[in-house]
C-alpha cells in the first residue's frame, strides 16, 4: 500500500515527528510504500531518508497519488488532501491543546484516529466528530530498540529530567533540590538545555527515576524505569501499578499535570520509589504498547478506509477548503502580524547591538590609542632620563678637562714656557667636545 504520512514539520525529535518515523519504519518493513511529506524537514527527514522513506516537501514531486492519506497536523494534511481530492484520508489527533493539532473536516476524510482518550474529546467535543468516525491507536514504543533493562536499586541513585521543555531557570531548579537533598544524581536531557538524545533506548537505562511525560515517559516505563509523570505544565506523580490504566489513557499528558511543582510534592513522589511496583509497570506496559500492535491496528483502518466506497464530488471539496481557509485566516493573520512584531523586534534588538557593538569598538581603539601613547610618553621620558645622565656625565668629563688644562697653563707659565705653548693650549680647549685630553696629551708625547 502506497502510503503518504503529513506532518507540521519532520526536523526537531519530538513527539509526532518521532510516530511517523516509526510507523514509516515499520511499514516499510512490513512492504508498504509510505512516503512523508512536511513543508520544513531537518533531522527526522534525514533519518527517514537514510532508511530509504521517501521525504518531500513539495507534492507536486507525488508522480502518482498515494493510495492513503495518513494525515497529521491541518495544514500539511489539508495540503495533501487538496492536491489529491479522490484519495481517502484517515486524520490523526494527537493533542488537545496545539493549534497544529486542530481537527478538520474534508470529504476525503473517512475515520478520525485518537492517540488518547482527551484527543477523542476534542474531536468529539469541540469539533463534531461523529462518535463512531473515531477510532482510540494508542501511542506506542518500539520494544526491540527500548530493551528492558535490569533490576532496579532499592534506593534510587540516578534520575533524570527527559523533556524538551525543560529549562535550567524553570523547573528543573526545583527538582535538582530535592534529588540533592536525597543524595540522588540528576542529569537533564531535551533541547530546552541544548542536550537532544538521538538514541535515548542507549541512555534511559542507566537511570532509576525518569522525570517525563507523554511519549518519553512511555519510552522510559518500557525500558523498566520508575517514571514521575511530570513536565513543564505540572506534576502528576509516580507511575505505579494502581493508576498506570488511567496516565495510560490519558497518554500521561497534560490533562494528567494537575499538580504544582514544589519541592514538597517532588519529594513526596520521589519516597514514592518502588523497584518492585516500577517493574509491574513495566510488565504492564510492555504487553500491550508494542509498536507492532499498534501498526497492526493503524493498516487494518487504512484497509477499512480504502475499501469503503466514496464518490469525489468536487462542488463539495471545495466547499470545505472554502470553510477550512475561513477557520485559519485569523489565526493566519494574527500569525503574520506577530512574526512582523517578531520580526521588526529582532531587527531593532539587532540594530541596538550593532550600535553598542560599535561603540564598544570606538572605546577599544581609543582605550588602544591612548596605552600606545602612553607607553611612547614612558618611552620618551625614559630616554630623556638617559640623554640628562649623559650630559650631565659630559658636563663633568669637560669640567674636569678645563681644571687640567688650566693647571697645565699655570705650571707652563711658571716655568717661563714660551707663549706659543699657553696658546696651543687653550686651542686644546677647543677640541675638548672631541677628544678626551689623555688622547690629546698621547698626540703630543708623538
Amino acid at each position: 500500500m502506497r502510503v503518504l504520512l503529513t506532518n507540521n514539520t519532520l526536523d526537531e525529535r519530538a513527539g509526532s515527528e518521532l510516530y511517523v518515523r516509526d510507523v514509516a519504519l515499520e511499514l516499510l518493513r512490513r512492504g508498504h510504500e509510505p512516503i512523508a511529506y512536511s513543508t520544513r524537514l531537518g533531522d527526522v527527514a534525514r533519518e527517514l531518508r537514510a532508511a530509504t522513506v521517501p521525504v518531500i516537501d513539495d507534492l507536486d514531486r507525488l508522480a502518482r497519488p498515494p493510495d492513503i492519506i495518513h494525515g497529521q497536523h491541518h495544514l500539511d494534511a489539508m495540503a495533501a488532501m487538496l492536491r489529491f481530492p479522490e484519495v481517502p484520508a484517515i486524520y490523526y489527533c494527537h493533542g488537545f491543546m496545539p493549534w497544529q493539532e486542530m481537527p478538520i473536516r474534508f470529504p476525503s476524510i473517512l475515520a478520525y484516529v485518537a492517540v488518547d482518550d482527551l484527543c477523542r474529546i476534542r474531536l468529539e467535543s469541540e469539533h463534531g466528530i461523529p462518535p463512531e468516525r473515531i477510532h482510540t491507536i494508542r501511542n506506542f514504543v518500539d520494544l526491540p530498540k527500548f530493551a528492558r533493562r535490569g533490576p532496579l536499586p532499592e534506593t534510587p541513585r540516578r534520575a533524570l529530567v527527559f523533556s524538551n521543555t525543560a529549562r535550567e531557570d524553570g523547573y528543573i531548579g526545583t527538582i535538582r533540590r530535592v534529588a540533592d537533598s536525597l543524595g540522588v544524581e540528576l542529569s537533564v536531557v531535551g533541547s530546552g538545555v541544548g542536550r537532544v538524545e538521538s538514541n535515548p533506548e542507549r541512555i534511559l537505562g542507566r537511570y532509576d527515576v525518569v522525570f517525563a511525560k507523554a511519549r518519553a515517559a512511555l519510552e522510559a516505563l518500557a525500558t523498566g524505569n520508575a517514571v514521575i509523570t511530570c513536565d513543564s505544565q505540572g506534576l502528576a506523580g509516580m507511575v505505579t501499578p494502581e493508576n498506570v490504566a488511567e496516565l495510560r489513557r490519558l497518554n500521561f499528558g497534560v490533562r494528567t499535570l494537575s499538580r504544582p511543582i514544589t519541592e514538597e510534592n517532588v519529594r513526596a513522589e520521589f519516597l514514592r520509589y518502588d523497584a518492585q511496583a516500577a517493574s509491574t509497570v513495566t510488565d504492564i506496559l510492555r504487553a500491550e504498547v508494542g509498536l507492532d500492535l499498534a501498526v497492526d491496528a493503524i493498516v487494518a483502518l487504512y484497509e477499512k478506509v480504502v475499501a469503503t466506497p466514496r464518490s469525489y464530488e468536487p462542488e463539495e471539496s471545495l466547499h470545505s477548503a472554502s470553510r477550512y481557509l475561513a477557520s485559519v485566516g485569523d489565526i493566519v493573520k494574527g500569525s503574520a502580524a506577530e512574526t512582523l512584531e517578531r520580526n521588526l523586534s529582532r531587527a531593532d534588538a539587532f540594530a541596538q547591538r550593532q550600535r553598542a557593538e560599535g561603540a564598544e569598538r570606538e572605546r577599544d581603539r581609543a582605550t588602544s590609542a591612548r596605552e600606545a601613547t602612553d607607553i611612547e610618553l614612558r618611552e620618551a621620558r625614559t630616554e630623556l632620563a638617559i640623554l640628562r645622565v649623559a650630559i650631565e656625565s659630559v658636563e663633568a668629563r669637560r669640567a674636569e678637562a678645563e681644571s687640567r688644562l688650566v693647571a697645565v697653563e699655570d705650571a707652563l707659565r711658571e716655568r717661563n714656557v714660551p707663549w706659543t705653548i699657553p696658546l696651543a693650549a687653550r686651542r686644546v680647549r677647543k677640541v675638548l667636545w672631541k677628544q678626551p685630553l689623555a688622547k690629546l696629551l698621547r698626540r703630543r708625547g708623538k
